[in-house]
C-alpha cells in the first residue's frame, strides 16, 4: 500500500526531520516502521529528496460558460509523478467549479517534469499543484475623439497584461511517495520475493503461468484451464507450500479449486515466502508460503471488469468495484468472476487400430470441461476512531470438472466428474492501541461440500465413443462411485505487535484453525461400512513470537522468531477383520529460526534466513480429496531445516540503462516428507524418511533508457535427493526424488512506445520463453536406462501484443496472446499433456 504525507515548510512534519531549503515545497522520505525520532535521525546525502520541475506545462481550455461570466478560478490538484516525469493521475483536491476542475485535470495530465531523486535514484512523487485561470482585464471603452493634450513627463509603463490561463509556479506542496508495501518487503529481513501484477493483469496468462516466471518456483499442471496443479518452491511442493489470500488460509478464503485458478485480475501483488515464514500468517509451512494480495486501496471509488476469450472454447471475467464514504469512514467493495472452458485440446495417445494392435494417434479431449464462478461482498468501517479496520466479507464460490483420465494418462473417462462448492464469511479487525502497541485479527467460517461421481457403465476409447458396457457402474475401478463430503472450518489469525524502542519490535501471533469432515458414498448398499461417514476432527494450531531489530539506523536488520505447533486428529478406522477403533493422535513440536538483512544501499543488500520449520497435515492429505487422493490416517508431521543466502540489486541507474539482479543459494534438509504417489489410478501422501534438496536460483535484467526496451531472464538449478537408508524407501537412497524437475530456467523481452496515438498511450510487444529439463517419472535406480520413463525436456514461447490509454483515473487496454507460439508437445510431472498452441485476447478497463 502506497503510504503518502503532507509537509510544509514550517517546522517538522511526520516525525521526520528531513526538509529541504526549497520552500514553498518540501520533501521527506518515508521513514522504515518503528523508525527513529527525529531527535535521532540522521539522513545520509542518498536518503535527501531533490523535487520534480516543471519542464512542459500545457495551457487549459478556459471553460466557455465561465468566459462568457467572466469568471475566474483556481483548482488545487494532487499529481501523481512517475519515476520517468510523467503524471499518471490528477485527483481535485480543492475544486472551482464552472468547468475549471475538467479543463485542469485535462492539461495537468500532459505535464512534464524532471523526475524527482533520492540521491542519484528516481522515485516517484505526489505534489500538490494550483492550477489558475485569469482573465484579461476588460478593455476600456472607446472615448470620442478629443484634442490631444500637451505632452507630459513620461510615467512608469502600464502593467502587462495576465495571461488569460496557466499553471502556477512553484507548486505550494510536495508529498514524496514512500516506498510501497512490496518494496518495503523486499528491503526488509524477511525472505520473499514480491510479484506486482499490474502488468499480468493486461495480459491473458493465468496466476499459475504469472507464478512460473519466477526464479524457483514451478508449476505443474494436469492439463489446461482447471486442472489439478501443484507448486513447487526450491524443491518442496504441493501442501509443503501454505497459500493465503490476505493473510487468510486460501482454502479458507473461497479458492479451494487452487492457487492457478484465482483470477489474477483480482490479485494485485504477490508475496513468496522462501523456507522461513513470518509469524503472522500463523503457517505450519514446511517450504515457504505465497500470500496473495488483493486491492488494498480503500480511497475514493473504483470499478474494473476483465473478459477474455481464447482457444478451447475458453471464457473468463471478472468484476470489481470499490467505494469509500469519507464523512462516516463507511467502505464496500464486490468482486465476482466465471471461468468456462472446453478444454477440448489435441493430444497424442495410442488407440486399437482394425487389427487390434496400439498405434500412436492424435486426438481431442471429449471430457474436460470446467466451470467455476463466485463473488464476494466486503462492507465495514475505516479509518475510524474506534477501528482501523473493521471489515466484514463474506463469499461463495463453486466450481465442476470432467475428468478425462487416470493419473498417468493411459485410460480415459467418459463420465466421470468432480464439483466443490465453498460459503463463508470472515470478520478482519484492525486498531493500533497506541503509538507503540497495534493489534490484527481475523476470523472466520468456511462451509465446503464436495462431490465425485463414477456412475457409468461404458468403457469409453480416446474418441468419446462407448467401446463396450461395463459388467457394473463405474469407469475406474470395478465399482460405482457416489461420494459427498462436507467440511467445516473455524479459524482465527490473532497478532499483537509492540515497539518497546526505537527499531526494535516485539510480534506475538497466535492461529488456531479447526475442521470437521464428513460425508457419504450414496452407492455403498445399506448396512455394508462406509468410511465416509465417520467423523473426522482436525485442530491445528500455531503460536509464535519474534523479535525484531534495526540497528545502525536500520543499515542491519535481523527478526528471531520461535513456534510452538499443536494437532490434534481425531478420526476411525476400520481394522482387517471389520471391526472399527478410534484413531485419536495428538502431535507436539517446536520450531525457531531468524532472518537477517544488511543493506549496502537503499536497493542493494544481502540476506540470510534460516528456519527449523515443521507441517502438520492438513485435511485433504490425512482425509483425502473425496476424489481421486485417498487418505492415509497414518501420516506423520514433516520437518525441515531451511537455509537462505542471496543478494540483491533493485536497481542501479547507469547512463546505458536500469539494471538489476538476484541471486540466492537454498538448502532444505527434511525429514518425514510427505509425497504424492500414484498407483495409476488413484494418489496417496506417504512419508519418505528423509531428503535434502540444495540449488542456486539467480534472475538478471536490463531496462533501457526512456523504458522502450527490457530484457529479463532467471534460471533455477536444484538437487532434491532421498536421504533415507532405511524403511520403505531406503532402497532408493542417494536417488533423486521423482517427478521434480532439476533445471528450468526463462527468459522476456518487452519492446513498447508510448504517446503514439494520443497522450498516455503505450504499445508493448512482449516474448517469454520457459525451458524445462528433461526428469524421470519414477526412481532413477529402477530399471535399465533406455526403459525408465522420463519427462522430455520441454521450451515454450509465448507472444503478446498490448496497447493501453489511460484518461484521468481510468484506463482501457487490450492484449492479443499466444500461448506455446512453437506447439511445443508440454507435459506434466505424471506425463499428462498440456495444452499446444493456444491464442486469447483480453480486454481490461479500469474506472
Amino acid at each position: 500500500m502506497v503510504r503518502e504525507r503532507r509537509f510544509s515548510c514550517t517546522g517538522w512534519a511526520g516525525g521526520l526531520a528531513l526538509v529541504l531549503s526549497v520552500c514553498p515545497a518540501a520533501f521527506a522520505q518515508d521513514a522504515e516502521p518503528s523508525g527513529p525520532s527525529p531527535a535521532q535521525a540522521s539522513p545520509a546525502t542518498e536518503r535527501t529528496v531533490h523535487p520534480p520541475e516543471l519542464i512542459e506545462a500545457v495551457e487549459a481550455a478556459y471553460p466557455v460558460d465561465a468566459r462568457a461570466a467572466r469568471r475566474e478560478g483556481r483548482v488545487v490538484l494532487k499529481l501523481r509523478i512517475d519515476a520517468a516525469g510523467r503524471v499518471t493521475k490528477a485527483e481535485v483536491v480543492e475544486p472551482a467549479g464552472n468547468g475549471f476542475d475538467e479543463a485542469a485535470q485535462e492539461a495537468a495530465l500532459q505535464f512534464r517534469f524532471t523526475p524527482a531523486r533520492r540521491g542519484d535514484k528516481a522515485v516517484a512523487v505526489i505534489i500538490l499543484y494550483p492550477y489558475e485561470f485569469r482573465l484579461p482585464p476588460e478593455p476600456a471603452p472607446v472615448a470620442e475623439a478629443r484634442p490631444a493634450p500637451a505632452p507630459t513627463a513620461p510615467g512608469p509603463p502600464a502593467p502587462a497584461a495576465q495571461a488569460p490561463v496557466g499553471p502556477a509556479k512553484p507548486p505550494i506542496d510536495v508529498m514524496v511517495r514512500g516506498a510501497s508495501e512490496g518494496d518495503r518487503l523486499r528491503r526488509s529481513a524477511q525472505a520473499v520475493q514480491v510479484i506486482e501484477t499490474e502488468e499480468a493483469q493486461r495480459r491473458t496468462a493465468d496466476l499459475g503461468e504469472v507464478l512460473a516466471r519466477s526464479e524457483g518456483v514451478g508449476v505443474r499442471r494436469a492439463g489446461g484451464l482447471g486442472s489439478n496443479a501443484r507448486l513447487s518452491l526450491n524443491g518442496l511442493t504441493g501442501d509443503q507450500i501454505r497459500f493465503f489470500l490476505d493473510g487468510v488460509p486460501l482454502d479458507l478464503a473461497g479458492y479451494a479449486h487452487g492457487i492457478t485458478n484465482v483470477p489474477v485480475n483480482l490479485v494485485e501483488r504477490i508475496e513468496i515466502y522462501r523456507g522461513v515464514v513470518p509469524v503472522r500468517f500463523g503457517a505450519d509451512a514446511l517450504g515457504g508460503a505465497v500470500n496473495l494480495v488483493t486491492d488494498a486501496d480503500i480511497r475514493g471509488t473504483h470499478a474494473s471488469a476483465s473478459y477474455q476469450v481464447g482457444s478451447f472454447k475458453t471464457y473468463r471475467l471478472t468484476l470489481s468495484a470499490r467505494h469509500l464514504h469519507e464523512p462516516t469512514g463507511f467502505f464496500a467493495r464486490v468482486n465476482g468472476f466465471y471461468d468456462y472452458t472446453r478444454n477440448d485440446y489435441p493430444i497424442d495417445v495410442e488407440v486399437f487400430d482394425q487389427q487390434g494392435r496400439l498405434s500412436p494417434a492424435r486426438v481431442h479431449r471429449f471430457h474436460d470441461g470446467y466451470r467455476a464462478g463466485g463473488g464476494s461482498v466486503e462492507v465495514g468501517f475505516v479509518e475510524r476512531p474506534h477501528a482501523e479496520r473493521l471489515l466484514l466479507r463474506a463469499f461463495y464460490t463453486e466450481h465442476q470438472r470432467d475428468v478425462q483420465h487416470n493419473a498417468l494418462m493411459s485410460v480415459p473417462y467418459g463420465a466421470v466428474t468432480y464439483a466443490k462448492q465453498s460459503a463463508g464469511a470472515h470478520l478482519r479487525y484492525a486498531q493500533p492501541f497506541s503509538r507503540r502497541t497495534r493489534f490484527d485479527a481475523v476470523a472466520g467460517y468456511t462451509y465446503t461440500h464436495t462431490e465425485f461421481q463414477d456412475l457409468s457403465t461404458c468403457r469409453y476409447d480416446w474418441y468419446g465413443r462407448c467401446a463396450f458396457e461395463l459388467p457394473q457402474r463405474g469407469e475406474i475401478e470395478a465399482r460405482a462411485i457416489d461420494q459427498a463430503i462436507e467440511q467445516h472450518n473455524v479459524f482465527a489469525r490473532l497478532n499483537l505487535s509492540w515497539n518497546p524502542a526505537p527499531w526494535h519490535s516485539l510480534r506475538f501471533g497466535l492461529s488456531p484453525t479447526y475442521a470437521a469432515r464428513t460425508g457419504k458414498d450414496h452407492a455403498i448398499a445399506a448396512g455394508e461400512y462406509d468410511s465416509l461417514t465417520a467423523q473426522r476432527g482436525l485442530l491445528s494450531s500455531v503460536a509464535g513470537a519474534e523479535y525484531e531489530a534495526r540497528p545502525f539506523a536500520g543499515k542491519l536488520a535481523n527478526i528471531a522468531f520461535a513456534k510452538a505447533y499443536l494437532q490434534v486428529a481425531r478420526t476411525k478406522e476400520q481394522l482387517p477383520n471389520g471391526n472399527l477403533r478410534d484413531l485419536d493422535r495428538t502431535t507436539q513440536r517446536g520450531g525457531i529460526g531468524d532472518s537477517l538483512r544488511f543493506r549496502f544501499s537503499e536497493a542493494f543488500y544481502a540476506k540470510a534466513s534460516y528456519e527449523y520449520a515443521t507441517r502438520l497435515p492438513n485435511p485433504e492429505e490425512v482425509f483425502g480429496n473425496g476424489a481421486l487422493i485417498i487418505d492415509n490416517l497414518h501420516l506423520e508431521p514433516e520437518a525441515s531445516h531451511n537455509v537462505n543466502l542471496g543478494l540483491t540489486l533493485e536497481r542501479a541507474e547507469t547512463a546505458a540503462g536500469v539494471f538489476r539482479f538476484n541471486v540466492n543459494g537454498f538448502g532444505r534438509f527434511a525429514e518425514n516428507l510427505i509425497v504424492l504417489l500414484s498407483n495409476g489410478n488413484y494418489f496417496q501422501h506417504e512419508n519418505v524418511l528423509s531428503a535434502r534438496s540444495v540449488g542456486v536460483e539467480g534472475a538478471l535484467g536490463w531496462t533501457s533508457p526512456g523504458d522502450w526496451v527490457a530484457l529479463d531472464g532467471y534460471v533455477t538449478w536444484q538437487d532434491f535427493r532421498n536421504t533415507a537408508s532405511e524403511g520403505a524407501f531406503g532402497k532408493f537412497e542417494g536417488d533423486r526424488i521423482p517427478n521434480r524437475p532439476y533445471l528450468f530456467a526463462g527468459a522476456s523481452a518487452r519492446v513498447q512506445g508510448s504517446d503514439l496515438l494520443r497522450p498516455r498511450d503505450v504499445l508493448s510487444l512482449t516474448w517469454q520463453a520457459r525451458y524445462v529439463e528433461a526428469y524421470f517419472r519414477g526412481w532413477e535406480s529402477v530399471g535399465a536406462v533406455d526403459s525408465k520413463l522420463v519427462i522430455p525436456s520441454q521450451l515454450v514461447h509465448a507472444l503478446a501484443l498490448t496497447y493501453s490509454i489511460k484518461h484521468g483515473d481510468g484506463s482501457v487496454s487490450g492484449t492479443l496472446e499466444v500461448q506455446n507460439l512453437t506447439d511445443e508437445k508440454v507435459f506434466d510431472s505424471f506425463g499428462v499433456q498440456q495444452p499446444g498452441r493456444a491464442a486469447n485476447a483480453k480486454l481490461v478497463l479500469e474506472l
